[in-house]
């Protein structure tokens, strides 16, 4: 007999919920109760201030790993609440699952994914609005995947007119690459500045306008302006303009 689908959470709950500056958590997978979290003390990774060290440049550059955006969101979403060691339990629970896989339906749940050799290796997931986007769980499969899904999430968020990253909680692994802590109230300002009417962020597009760059196509009619850039600097490929894009500004 199946077990009956969890209540999913309405996507109108969920962005009034982001917008006042809480998320929800459950206690395990299996939990059908979610309870609502608004911490003291909350991490964002500043846009300007993503560290990007000399090997994961490189790293990007080498284009070891396939990043797409929106291609497995299933796939992510299962991979960060999966098991893992030292950590048998998830806050992701079934419904939670649920309700954002309802979210990314609805155009304000984004995916960064990485591949290699066709496998799904590395990637991260998060809550689109306005001008914010807020990191949700990341997970990787081989070393730095994770790295790079979120070296790429900052170019993109940049480049799409985005102006707050939310990383929630801070951690050793966020604050060596840039992440910082700020107290409830600063976030919340920011959250307000970042939520005032205007065209919101847009995350996909920010991904095709930079995989169009980078084979020198324009996505209008700047063709050739686009080809110059392009040529100007000196990149041919995705992974070079990550990169070149994260040491200029870093």
């Amino acid at each position: 007999m199946h077990a009956p689908h969890p209540k999913v959470i309405p996507a109108e709950t969920l962005l009034l919920a982001y917008r006042s500056g809480i998320f929800p958590m459950a206690d395990s997978r299996d939990d059908p109760d979610v309870f609502w979290v608004e911490p003291r003390l909350r991490a964002i990774m500043p846009l300007d201030g993503f560290h990007c060290s000399h090997s994961l440049a490189k790293l990007i550059r080498q284009e070891r790993f396939k990043v797409t955006c929106n291609h497995a969101f299933d796939e992510v979403l299962a991979a960060c609440a999966a098991p893992r060691e030292g950590r048998p339990e998830s806050w992701i629970s079934e419904r939670i699952a649920a309700s954002y896989r309802v979210l990314h339906l609805a155009g304000h749940a984004h995916s960064i994914e990485c591949w290699q050799d066709g496998a799904l290796v590395g990637g991260l997931y998060g809550v689109s609005f306005d001008r914010v986007f807020c990191g949700e769980s990341m997970f990787s499969r081989t070393r730095d995947a994770s790295k790079v899904a979120l070296a790429w999430l900052v170019v993109l968020l940049k480049r799409a007119g985005a102006e707050l990253l939310d990383c929630q909680f801070l951690t050793e692994h966020l604050a060596s690459l840039g992440a910082v802590e700020l107290s409830q109230q600063d976030y919340l300002e920011l959250l307000a500045h970042a939520c005032r009417p205007g065209p919101a962020a847009d995350l996909p597009g920010a991904y095709c306008a930079l995989l169009a760059e980078a084979e020198g196509v324009g996505l209008g009619d700047g063709v050739a302006e686009a080809e110059g850039a392009a040529a100007g600097s000196g990149a041919s490929s995705p992974g070079k303009l990550i990169a070149q894009s994260l040491t200029h500004t870093s």
